[in-house]
């Protein structure tokens, strides 16, 4: 006997209100909010010189991951275009797309300077109760070959923190470089560098010995894998780790001396910040080829900001370009600001009962183009009782006022 095939599955009619795990939807005080940090912060990093430009929500999936690593490609949400019938992609990340805005579109022979902000789309939450529509905002700057440009894009990020109303920060720096030397050193393939990875970031010394063996590799280089697990602390201390790393190759020692040197920088310029080194804080993010870092604030258990170098991405695009930048989420942002003693004073209301009288309109016109609140109450309907500092436009003595 067979079996007819299940129909489509229906949402019950006291269900349809629902969203998708990791999907939210923005209500008035808190859009309100994360509209005014928004503007704090592109307003900031236009002062430093920032560009703001609006990558497309989805492109063609070929051009979209062009360069990455799979990491981002299980990320992004995937569509079949229905004018070309080609396979396209929601963006996942914006930073990509910036940079074949820099290396494609404008093509400037020096630094170029862009900043963003919009939401992205992912298949999986970063975290446990993270949201899959991160406003993301960020900066990079492209064309800066120079330990200087990282130092800026931390100065920015920093600053950037400060304006959105996040004082006591600590930031975490690594290297790329560091494990990038080490595997190049032993000729390991982009599979076997994962597996490393994965161990290192987790801090599992055994973990890390396992694989280690697994690829037959010597105890010299097990042993510098495996210290990458156990070097970490406060920037003061970092001096130290080159005499850990001295059997290491000219590549590796030169990207501890690169770290040492911005993160001497860094104590001189961010003397409120707490610095902290960490040479197994990998990004997944297979692009990243230099300095990393996360932010963290009390109040938060995860990096609420990050970034680094990710040199040559562009060359996917004709044209390859030091790069540097960090992002961040303003929504996940918003949350952790919300919780600190609102300073600013609710919004004063002006409630104008309707008339047809042309010199009211004029009134309510001029009143908005002043910058003021004005609402009309219809057939004389008491406002909502959540609006505050409300006042009345009314006609007296042949003039409108206000009450």
């Amino acid at each position: 006997m067979s079996q007819s095939a299940p129909g489509p599955t229906t949402i019950n009619y006291g269900d349809r209100w629902l969203l998708p795990v990791g999907v939210e939807e923005t209500l008035p005080a808190e859009a309100a909010r994360i509209e005014q940090l928004r503007r704090r912060s592109l307003d900031l990093l236009s002062t430093w010189g920032y560009e703001l430009v609006m990558p497309p929500l989805m492109e063609y999936l070929d051009s979209l991951l062009t360069g990455l690593g799979s990491n981002l490609e299980i990320e992004t949400f995937k569509l079949t275009d229905q004018m070309s019938g080609k396979m396209m992609g929601v963006r996942a990340d914006m930073t990509p797309q910036v940079a074949r805005i820099d290396a494609h579109y404008l093509r400037r022979s020096g630094p170029s300077r862009l900043c963003y902000f919009g939401p992205v789309l992912r298949t999986r939450p970063d975290c446990l109760g993270c949201s899959r529509v991160p406003l993301q905002l960020g900066a990079e700057l492209f064309g800066v070959n120079s330990s200087r440009a990282d130092i800026e894009i931390l100065e920015l990020l920093v600053e950037t923190l400060h304006v959105i109303g996040l004082q006591e920060l600590h930031v975490d720096l690594g290297h790329m470089g560091i494990f990038q030397g080490l595997a190049n050193a032993e000729n390991l393939d982009s599979a076997a560098q994962e597996k490393l990875v994965a161990a290192i970031s987790c801090r599992a010394k055994d973990d890390v010995v396992r694989v280690c063996q697994g690829l037959s590799l010597s105890a010299q280089a097990t042993e510098l894998f495996v210290q990458m697990t156990v070097s970490s602390g406060e920037v003061d201390t970092l001096s130290a780790i080159a005499g850990k790393f001295s059997a290491a190759a000219a590549e590796v020692k030169q990207a501890i001396d690169n770290l040492q040197s911005i993160a001497d920088n860094l104590k001189k310029r961010l003397p409120g910040v707490r610095l902290y080194y960490d040479l197994s804080a990998l990004k997944g993010q297979s692009y990243h080829n230099g300095i990393v870092f996360s932010v963290y604030t009390p109040g938060s258990g995860r990096a609420i900001a990050s970034g680094g170098r990710y040199d040559d991405i562009g060359i996917a695009f004709g044209r390859a370009r030091p790069a540097t930048g960090f992002s961040l989420d303003l929504r996940a942002i918003a949350g952790l600001v919300s919780m600190q003693p609102a300073a600013a004073e609710p919004v004063a209301t002006i409630c104008a009962t309707y008339e047809d009288d042309p010199e009211l309109f004029a009134a309510v016109r001029q009143l908005r183009l002043d910058g003021k609140r004005v609402i009309y109450c219809y057939d004389n309907e008491e406002p909502d009782t959540s609006a505050e500092n409300m006042s009345r436009l009314l006609k007296k003595d042949g003039e409108w006022i206000i009450e």
